[in-house]
């Protein structure tokens, strides 16, 4: 049995080639409008998110960007995915949010702008990738228990 299988150099000698050689190309993942779709999540926020090129225009359930995420900070957030891929001003972001408050709302649409960067143009995935914009971070609020005042702060102790 032994004889009949070939080693590796045996079969890359006569030009069979491995599977981890033959790592087919990402494509790019568009609809009929020319957009790219993903979803992203941050604690119980989730987006959908569409990208097309454009004048670089982000709406957010309908209202510009700087209307929906009043503060500077999480408008920076969502800039981010753009800068680290160095395509600001490229592309137009449609958005949709539901769930959680503003700041898990700006991580979300963050996470799924990457996404869709991603799928769209996927030279662009080492960079946003590195950068750690396509993890989805996974940290939500810990449940509260039966018998306690919240997660885990208990009721004060009383000795008498």
């Amino acid at each position: 049995m032994t004889d009949e299988i070939k080693s590796l150099e045996e079969l890359n000698a006569v030009g069979v080639e491995t599977v981890a050689e033959v790592a087919a190309p990402r494509e790019p993942v568009r609809d009929a409008l020319g957009r790219a779709y993903a979803t992203g999540k941050r604690k119980d926020a989730v987006a959908r998110v569409w990208i097309k090129p454009g004048s670089g225009k982000v709406v957010v359930n309908g209202k510009d960007q700087d209307a929906y995420f009043a503060r500077p900070v999480l408008q920076m957030i969502l800039r981010q995915p753009f800068s680290v891929a160095g395509v600001e001003g490229e592309f137009d972001v449609y958005a949709t949010v539901k769930g959680g408050g503003l700041s898990g709302q700006a991580g979300a649409v963050k996470h799924g702008i990457s996404k869709a960067l991603q799928l769209y143009t996927p030279e662009l995935r080492g960079a946003l990738k590195a950068a750690g914009f396509l993890t989805r971070d996974s940290r939500v609020v810990e449940r509260k228990k039966f018998g306690r005042r919240k997660a885990r702060r208990s009721f004060q102790f009383s000795k008498r």
